[in-house]
């Protein structure tokens, strides 16, 4: 792993994660290239990013859960590999039931050079601290949809207030939002703005 990277557990103490694409529930059906391990790394400024944001969800009564983070650029090109191959039909109605999965580049959800292989940006949720339970956004993780956007026509009002829980907690602790994508966001000041690594997210050896 680089020097100025890390597992984000490792950092900030009590944060969740499940990182999907190490797993079979992601938008592709499989775990992604690159994803040896179940874990979540980012750069040293995301963590202490995040354990800021964790620290102000904590006073609204709510914890961070992590879907992802570093990305490395082989997952990219995997994605880039599925979208051109035959519709199976299996994830399209749960993550991209209006559109294609070739669209997905052209319609903003996917990048052939994506932002999280620069180490600073994060897909995330809030859950309620009593119960544990991850609290309504109006649609899941993934979802290639105008449902997913910012102020999106469809949400309920407490789905809707919820998403700017998650909004205020990011853009406070230094983040900035992606129109599109309601659980995605980035570091104003990431480290790495032009760099796009490689090293797959794997257990020290």
């Amino acid at each position: 792993m680089h020097d100025d990277f890390a597992f984000v557990d490792e950092l900030v103490p009590g944060i969740r994660w499940d990182a999907k694409y190490a797993t079979w529930d992601s938008f592709v059906g499989k775990p992604v290239d690159g994803y040896v391990v179940n874990r979540i790394v980012g750069t040293r400024a995301l963590c202490a990013a995040l354990a800021l944001a964790q620290e102000k969800a904590g006073a609204l009564g709510f914890g961070l859960l992590l879907w992802d983070g570093y990305r490395p650029q082989r997952a990219v090109d995997h994605f880039m590999r599925w979208a051109e191959e035959p519709e199976d039909g299996r994830k399209k109605a749960r993550h991209y039931p209006n559109i294609e999965r070739a669209d997905m580049f052209a319609q903003g959800y996917v990048a052939t050079k994506s932002g999280h292989s620069r180490g600073s940006t994060v897909d995330l949720t809030i859950y309620d601290l009593a119960s544990g339970e991850i609290v309504a956004m109006g649609g899941d993780h993934d979802v290639m949809d105008p449902i997913s956007h910012h102020g999106a026509e469809g949400v309920t009002a407490d789905e809707a207030k919820n998403r700017e829980h998650l909004c205020t907690i990011m853009e406070e602790s230094g983040f900035k939002r992606y129109d599109y994508e309601w659980w995605h966001y980035t570091l104003r000041d990431e480290p790495y703005p032009d760099e796009y690594f490689d090293f797959p997210i794997a257990n020290p050896s």
